[in-house]
C-alpha cells in the first residue's frame, strides 16, 4: 500500500507557463498577479523565462520583471532557459534557481527548441556549469514524458536517457512533464517507477495538464508513488505555445484543496490561491478552467 507523503512542494508557474500563450500582458499586471500569488505563502515561483521574445513574446520582460523579485525574499524565483545564452542572462538578472527543459521526443524538441532531444540534452552540461558557477542550481524537466503530439506515445526509454544525461551532467533536480495532457494515472505510476531509481538523492517533480480532465487524478498518482514536487498554475492558466492543443495546467486552488484535505500538508493557503486565481482572470481578461474558482472551497465557499 502506499505511503502518503507529510508534505508536497508546490511550485507556482502561473506567471511563466501560465502566460506563455496568452497575449502579452503588461508588466504592472504581471506585478498585480505576483502580488495575489505571493500573498498564498507560496514558496517556489517560476517567474519568467529568458527566451527569443520573437517566439514568446509574452516573456520579453523577463529582466524588468526580475528587477521586482527582491521585494519577496521568501521565495525561491526560479526561470526558465533553453540555451547557454539563456541561462547568463537569468543569472545577470539575479535568479539562482534556473531550468531547462529537454523533450524526450525529437519532434516537439524541434518544434521546441530547433534541436533534436539528444542535441538538447547536450546543453545541459554547459546551462549547469554557468548555474554552478554563480552558486545556482539547474532543474532538467523533461517533456512529453508521457506523449508527443508529432511522434506520438514516447517510449519510457527516452524519458529514462534523458535522466541519465541530467544525473551525468550535473542537474540538481530533475522533473517528468505530461505536455499535451495525456497521461493517465497508471502510466504515470509506471513511469515515476522507473524514473526513481535513476536519479538517486536528486528531488523529483512532475508537471501535468489538465487538458483531458485527469491532471489531478495524475497529480495524485505521482504523490502515491513518491514525487513530492509538483507545478501547478492559479487558475488552470497555461500551455505549451509549440505542442498543438496542449492547453490548461493543473490549476494550483484544485491541487491544494485536493492534497490539504487528504492531509497532506502544503505552503498554501487555499481562500487566497482561490482570490489570486480572480486576480489572474482579470489580468487575462477571460475565464479561466479552475474548478474552484466556480465552486469554491466545500467549507467556504
Amino acid at each position: 500500500m502506499s505511503t502518503l507523503p507529510e508534505h508536497v512542494t508546490i511550485r507556482e508557474v502561473a506567471l511563466r507557463d501560465g502566460l506563455q500563450i496568452e497575449n502579452p500582458i503588461p508588466l504592472s499586471a504581471k506585478l498585480e498577479l505576483l502580488a495575489a500569488i505571493a500573498a498564498t505563502g507560496v514558496r517556489e515561483v517560476e517567474a519568467t523565462a529568458f527566451v527569443s521574445p520573437s517566439k514568446v513574446p509574452a516573456m520579453a520582460d523577463a529582466p524588468e520583471l526580475a528587477a521586482a523579485l527582491g521585494d519577496y525574499p521568501d521565495i525561491e524565483f526560479s526561470a526558465l532557459v533553453a540555451s547557454p545564452n539563456g541561462a547568463h542572462r537569468a543569472i545577470a538578472a539575479g535568479f539562482r534557481s534556473l531550468e531547462y527543459v529537454v523533450s524526450a521526443s525529437d519532434g516537439h524538441s524541434r518544434a521546441n527548441v530547433g534541436r533534436s532531444s539528444a542535441e538538447a540534452a547536450a546543453q545541459i552540461a554547459d546551462i549547469a556549469a554557468i548555474a554552478h558557477d554563480a552558486g545556482a542550481a539547474v532543474e532538467v524537466i523533461i517533456s512529453t514524458s508521457w506523449d508527443c503530439p508529432f511522434d506520438g506515445p514516447t517510449p519510457p526509454g527516452r524519458v529514462l536517457d534523458v535522466v541519465d544525461a541530467a544525473c551525468e551532467r550535473g542537474a540538481d533536480r530533475i522533473a517528468i512533464a505530461d505536455t499535451i495532457g495525456t497521461a493517465t494515472p497508471g502510466r504515470v505510476t509506471e513511469l515515476v517507477n522507473l524514473v526513481r531509481p535513476r536519479v538517486g538523492a536528486r528531488p523529483l517533480g512532475a508537471h501535468f495538464h489538465n487538458t483531458r480532465g485527469v491532471g489531478l487524478a495524475c497529480a495524485w498518482a505521482a504523490v502515491t508513488a513518491g514525487v513530492t514536487r509538483l507545478d501547478s498554475s492559479i487558475g488552470g492558466l497555461g500551455g505549451c505555445p509549440f505542442a498543438p492543443g496542449a492547453s490548461g495546467n493543473i490549476a494550483t486552488e484544485d491541487l491544494v484543496y485536493l492534497l490539504a484535505d487528504s492531509g497532506i500538508g502544503v505552503d498554501i493557503d487555499l481562500a487566497a490561491a482561490i482570490e489570486a486565481a480572480r486576480v489572474a482572470r482579470e489580468v487575462v481578461g477571460h475565464d479561466l478552467p479552475s474548478a474552484l474558482l466556480r465552486a469554491g472551497d466545500r467549507t467556504r465557499g
